[in-house]
């Protein structure tokens, strides 16, 4: 054991080292997932209640085996399992890569003719800086492919059907939209499956060989890297979203989009790789460590630690035991109070992580990676500096149960006090010609243009209305600079009568003296609501008997996965779909949302968040409540089932009020 221990390997240091990096990674899939998750929608069509029951489905596999491992504890070679699961979820996260290689290039707006697109662009050799090009009934002879790909009005006296946008369902319809949800799933469950044993085998490895005094710090430095993750996750899908998709597929200027585009798809797989790679060299050191090494302090203490004797316990033994300890756990009040309280707050949680990025890309016309930024630049360093600040208050003011419950029903009120004028600050939906408003009918002046059916290429014209492709506005040419990209659509006679003009892109998004109020409000809001985290798990460590912690922190955590981070993000999608005003159509099929309905959007979506926060307030407000009438009891502290340490922290608290004050 000596021998072992000087080994670099067998010193508790080095494990908390690599266990950090290990959790960084693995948590930087699950924040990278949810930046690129409204990327994933538009890449393959998803719907948003598909696209939410994408990122809640690791909690599946998670949710399936974390009590097993739990109860296994010391009986298998924890930094072993660890290191297993490392392996495994490398292995996800290239499962959730394979789908780029597997499909063909993204065709976006007119994909349906991505042959004829490129034969366009051949067609098309620059001149001069800027020019005109007209497509006269003539021109259209040698030119159609061109036509396809411009997009432009074709008027002519023939009693032809439209061109239709399902020519190549044969070729559309295969691996890349049916095959590739089912395999995210699967890399998704795998990914839950792997991070069952990382974090409490590292715990409870790391908590039986440290000494007392340094256990409190190494578990701090991990509960910091569990909250920076996620954040270097969103950071991440911020940097990688800004390359084109397909940027290994094709040459620079053959995708002739930007990232204003509401076409724009980013390498959402590369995060992947690079995260499958970070996995792959974390997990290389778990293989090296030893099943047991000598604890920091070999004191009497040390060696008689709750764990050691814990782990004799037999599966039989436990079994029988587990039915008391539940019912014990769950009788009390004051924690289902609270456990319901974190519930709630853990749902706002869930939708925010998962959508709130799109929906600042929806609500503000702005990008998928600022969108990313906001999220993991701003919500989420919040939101850890509200949790550090919720224990420093609960420390310094030596706050038991019963000012901790009120410290949390005050943070809550704070926090929807910020987030109430959210729901009033966004933009409005812009006027799309047959789409929005509800009741405004297509344009009939671009009947004789036989424009292709379904074809999604946006443009926005002189008088303000958007149209969902230029053959829809009437346009017959158009200008382009000296890289073939075109600048305007001109004599388009739907727009505001003939010789009107269209500039590519949406009309939306034009309200960016709103956004930095938003942002504002909603990192106020993360900053408040997350006051409350900390003090909210002192009153359950405090409010439970010592033998029913472990038991009753795992319920909590369960409780989580079930009702929260499982069915919210499912909910959430379902919401925001609810808000879609035009569907986008493969062969037939409705895929993702092209057009919201704006403030329908933004009202449903907070208006959730909301119900959510309020849920979490009543709660608290009810355990402040409890705690109260039993502390003005006829037995006093001992009436509300406190514990010894509570009761040491109330006592001390007495001192400083008057009587018959809490």
């Amino acid at each position: 054991m000596e021998a072992r221990s000087r080994n670099v390997f067998g010193t508790v240091k080095v494990f908390v080292a690599c266990h950090s990096v290990l959790q960084l990674s693995q948590l930087l899939v699950s924040g990278y997932m949810k930046s690129s998750i409204s990327t994933i929608e538009r890449r393959y069509g998803l719907s948003s209640q598909k696209s939410g029951l994408l990122a809640a489905f690791n909690e599946v596999g998670n949710t399936l085996l974390i009590v097993l491992v739990s109860f296994l504890g010391s009986r298998v070679h924890r930094p072993r399992a660890i290191g297993c699961g490392a392996l495994l979820a490398c292995l996800a996260s290239l499962l959730m890569a394979l789908p780029h290689f597997l499909s063909g290039p993204y065709r976006y707006g007119e994909r349906r003719y991505h042959g004829d697109d490129r034969a366009a662009r051949e067609s098309r050799a620059p001149q001069r800086r800027r020019r005109r090009e007209r497509f006269s009934p003539a021109s259209l002879v040698l030119h159609a492919a061109a036509w396809n790909g411009s997009g432009l009005c074709r008027r002519e006296n023939v009693a032809a059907e439209a061109p239709s946008s399902n020519g190549s369902c044969g070729e559309r319809g295969s691996f890349a939209h049916e095959g590739v949800y089912p395999l995210l799933l699967f890399a998704q469950l795998l990914l839950g499956v792997a991070s069952v044993p990382m974090q409490p085998f590292g715990i409870s490895y790391i908590d039986d060989h440290a000494s007392r005094k340094n256990s409190p710090l190494y578990l701090g430095i991990l509960l910091a890297v569990t909250a920076v993750g996620p954040a270097f996750g969103f950071l991440g899908g911020a940097f990688l979203l800004r390359f084109y998709v397909d940027f290994d597929k094709m040459a620079a200027d053959e995708a002739q989009l930007d990232r204003g585009d509401l076409r724009w798809v980013g390498a959402w797989w590369l995060g992947f790789l690079v995260a499958s790679c970070l996995l792959f060299a974390a997990a290389l050191p778990y293989f090296f460590f030893p099943r047991s090494m000598v604890p920091e302090e070999e004191s009497e203490a040390d060696q008689k630690r709750q764990p050691d004797v814990f782990q004799e316990v037999g599966l039989l033994h436990f079994l029988k035991s587990f039915p008391a300890m539940l019912c014990r756990t769950l009788r009390s009040p004051v924690y289902l109070l609270v456990v319901l309280a974190q519930v709630n707050l853990a749902a706002m949680v869930a939708g925010l992580a998962t959508f709130m990025a799109k929906f600042i890309e929806k609500q503000f016309g702005q990008t998928a990676d600022f969108s990313n930024v906001m999220i993991g630049g701003v919500s989420i360093p919040l939101a850890v500096l509200g949790t550090v600040s919720g224990g420093v208050l609960v420390r310094r003011r030596a706050l038991g149960v019963g000012g901790a419950s009120k410290l949390c029903a005050a943070a809550i009120l704070l926090s929807l006090c910020c987030a109430f004028p959210l729901i009033l600050l966004g933009c409005p939906t812009q006027t799309v010609d047959g789409v929005f408003p509800p009741r405004r009918a297509a344009a009939r002046c671009a009947s004789t243009c036989r424009c292709a059916r379904d074809l999604f290429r946006p443009v926005c014209g002189s008088d303000g209305v958007e149209f969902t492709f230029p053959c829809h506005a009437g346009c017959v040419a158009m200008e382009t600079d000296g890289a073939n990209k075109v600048t305007n659509f001109t004599e388009c006679d739907c727009v505001g009568g003939a010789g009107g003009w269209a500039a590519p892109g949406t009309c939306g998004g034009r309200c960016g003296h709103l956004l930095w109020p938003f942002v504002v409000l909603m990192a106020a809001t993360c900053l408040t609501a997350s006051l409350c985290q900390t003090p909210s798990f002192v009153i359950i460590l405090r409010t439970v008997s010592a033998q029913d912690k472990s038991l009753a922190v795992g319920i909590q955590y369960m409780l989580f996965r079930v009702l929260a981070f499982m069915p919210c993000p499912v909910l959430y999608g379902f919401v925001i779909d609810s808000a879609c005003v035009l569907w986008d159509r493969e062969c037939g099929k409705q895929t993702s949302c092209l057009y919201y309905d704006l403030d329908g959007f933004r009202h449903r979506f907070l208006g959730v968040q909301g119900v959510f926060m309020c849920g979490g307030l009543l709660c608290f407000c009810l355990t402040a409540l409890v705690l109260h009438r039993r502390r003005a009891g006829p037995a006093g502290p001992q009436a509300a089932g406190q514990s010894a340490y509570e009761l040491v922290s109330e006592r001390g608290k007495e001192k400083e009020v008057k009587p018959g004050h809490t």
